[in-house]
């Protein structure tokens, strides 16, 4: 499901904010302390940033790889003087990122994994069947559109695209008949995309869920490297945490939370036999990573859900690091899947 870091509420004297999803929860989880040093890997509207800067006398680095996003991070520094540092970069590149403002470890880590509602809210932006907007779902500048995908790659590799990342059955299809569009003109907003998936589709059995759904969260998880930034993200957060600080990691859609699960679980407990991605480890010699705070998933409650329909999918997973060497797993042992078809028109 493509979903959001959060909902638009109006605020008296200007910017538009958005309410994080389980923020509560993650502050629970976090538990900020005066003295403490907070990395706030997704900034996105600085929801988290706030309440954590609330909550304690601390100091917060934020990252976002969006400059639309720290656009509005000037408040923050300006309400919590010396506290606050904002930075352009991707959260898998924490530990540099920190490095370069005088961090050599932190406390916590949250992360709060998606596209974001001021992201999805934005036509321009081109992450939302909603809101027709030039076919673009890029979360920085650089890199491929997602309008280059769907009028560049070949057909095989458009479905495995859309079957790998967003485990539609139906990819084949969409894909032929995004070939057969694409021969008479070119696909460039969302609107032509949505249409193209619908004819394809039809009607879902879900009426609030659109048939294009997968297709774009397929198309927005491929053009920014999600599901390997997130596991990227995941070991970044292990080297950079100080014994006891607090890995907190909220989620949207099934292919992350199977990442982040895999990654706490196989951090947490002993493998059952040898791991061909741990070879060296044999399982006495394991020495847990981090500790887990829940083994099930927590779940937004009824009310929230209620208030903020786009909460209905998170899923915040936590631990706490301990003293044990970080593992340090690869991609592949995280579960980030590989596309067969080579990348590219």
């Amino acid at each position: 499901m493509m979903t959001d870091r959060g909902r638009p509420s109006s605020v008296a004297g200007g910017l538009v904010r958005h309410i994080p999803v389980l923020l509560s929860e993650v502050l629970t989880a976090l538990k900020p302390k005066s003295g403490e040093i907070i990395i706030d890997g997704t900034f996105g509207a600085g929801g988290y940033s706030k309440a954590i800067l609330s909550a304690a006398d601390c100091r917060v680095l934020a990252i976002d790889r969006d400059p639309e996003a720290l656009a509005s991070s000037e408040e923050l520094a300006s309400d919590f003087p010396g506290r606050f540092d904002a930075v352009l970069g991707r959260y898998s590149e924490m530990e540099s990122l920190a490095a370069a403002n005088g961090i050599d470890t932190a406390d916590g880590v949250v992360l709060d994994i998606g596209v974001s509602s001021m992201q999805l809210d934005q036509p321009k932006r081109g992450f939302s069947f909603a809101k027709d907007g030039p076919l673009d779902m890029r979360m920085g500048a650089e890199g491929l559109s997602a309008a280059d995908i769907v009028n560049n790659f070949d057909e095989a590799q458009i479905a495995e695209i859309l079957f790998v990342f967003g485990e539609e059955r139906r990819s084949r299809a969409i894909a032929r008949a995004l070939v057969k569009a694409r021969s008479a003109a070119a696909i460039t907003r969302t609107s032509q995309l949505a249409e193209i998936v619908s004819g394809v589709l039809g009607r879902t059995r879900d009426e609030a869920k659109h048939p294009a759904t997968r297709t774009f969260q397929a198309l927005r998880l491929y053009v920014n490297g999600e599901l390997e930034e997130l596991a990227g993200g995941l070991s970044a957060a292990e080297r950079v945490l100080a014994p006891g600080g607090r890995l907190v990691v909220v989620t949207f859609h099934s292919l992350e939370e199977r990442i982040v699960k895999r990654f706490f679980t196989r951090c947490a407990t002993p493998p059952k036999e040898g791991s061909r991605h741990l070879p060296e480890r044999k399982r006495e010699e394991f020495l847990p990573s981090f500790q887990l705070l829940n083994r099930r998933p927590v779940e937004p409650s009824e009310d929230e859900v209620r208030s903020n329909p786009r909460a209905r999918s998170a899923r915040l997973r936590a631990g706490v690091r301990t003293d044990a060497p970080a593992l340090d797993f690869d991609f592949a042992g995280l579960g980030v899947p590989e596309l067969r078809q080579t990348k590219g028109a």
